[in-house]
């Protein structure tokens, strides 16, 4: 494709993005809340693909294949077996950041492993992100070890943070625990304030998953949202129903608007307390391997678009009808 023929297209890309957004929140109806101000030009929901599931595609691709949807950015994968291996950072962070640029994606959201301030590759990953542009991370997840106590855990895990966030402070980035369920810290989400009250609550929070949340609280989930929204960063957008599998019942991952989590009063909520933060999507459903971040598909990739459109208009007409 010419150079001349890939600027017009970038360019209409844009373009009908943010005319799709308008279209959606018009510039004088749109909240001040959670995705932004009246003021600013490009106002609206602004939704984040999280890059595991575009893993079968090269940056490039990827970042054409997102813009194209009508996502505002991508959560890119900088992990092992990600879409950037944190010992190949310095050299392939700069060239997907550069493939996001040409089709309008800021750099704003990446998922990592970090967890150690004086990890020297946590550090570089860390460091590399801050000078391309991105200012949000979620951290790897922690446990509670069978041989000491969860109070010991707790203690440790208090100063793990107060350093890592240090490092936050001086790179200009705000570090996500994602709340995840099962035996990790966080998962019955009331025990992660009092780990995360010793920091500053500045440059390292939560990265709040309703998913995960309904799941451990079942219909208690507002009372865990009402501990934690002090600390929340950002936020993941997923859904799930309980099912048998094997015999056994087990969370069972849906398209959006199919499983149990009430998506318009959760987004109430987040409406009436005003929280600001990115949004990352996730589709954990079956996606012929795209769901588990496979580099090769079982189905057409057309299909796999179709349904990421699909949740991409779910999650802002709910928005929009949510009050």
């Amino acid at each position: 494709m010419k150079k001349s023929t890939l600027r017009t297209r970038r360019n209409f890309i844009k373009q009908s993005t943010i005319a799709g957004s308008a279209l959606i929140f018009p510039i004088n109806s749109m909240p001040n809340g959670l995705f932004g101000s009246k003021n600013s030009v490009d106002n609206g929901l602004k939704v984040h693909l999280f890059s595991k599931h575009l893993q079968f595609l090269n940056y490039t691709d990827m970042s054409e294949a997102a813009a194209e949807m009508g996502f505002d950015g991508l959560d890119l994968t900088v992990r092992p077996k990600g879409h950037v291996l944190p010992e190949r950072v310095t050299v392939d962070l700069p060239k997907a950041v550069a493939a996001m640029k040409s089709y309008g994606l800021n750099p704003k959201m990446i998922t990592t492993n970090v967890l150690d301030s004086e990890n020297q590759e946590d550090k570089i990953v860390l460091e590399t992100a801050s000078k391309l542009g991105f200012t949000h991370y979620r951290t790897g997840w922690l446990t509670y070890p069978e041989d000491r106590t969860i109070s010991e855990s707790q203690a440790i895990y208090k100063e793990k943070f107060k350093n890592l966030e240090v490092l936050n402070k001086k790179l200009g980035l705000i570090g996500c625990y994602q709340n995840h369920a099962g035996n990790h810290v966080g998962a019955p989400i009331w025990d992660l304030p009092p780990i995360l009250s010793t920091t500053d609550n500045e440059n390292l929070g939560c990265q709040y998953d309703i998913r995960h949340a309904v799941v451990e609280g079942g219909s208690s989930w507002e009372l865990g949202l009402r501990i934690i929204k002090p600390f929340i960063k950002t936020i993941v957008i997923k859904d799930f129903k309980w099912g048998k599998v094997d015999g056994k019942w087990k969370p069972v991952n849906t398209p959006l608007g199919e499983g149990m989590v009430d998506f318009e009063r959760y987004f109430s909520l987040l409406k009436k307390n005003q929280i600001n933060v990115p949004v990352s999507l996730h589709l954990e459903y079956d996606l012929g391997g795209a769901e588990h971040g496979s580099t090769k598909l079982s189905m057409d990739k057309k299909e796999v678009f179709k349904q990421m459109k699909k949740d991409l208009h779910y999650l802002r007409e709910v928005w929009k009808r949510a009050s």
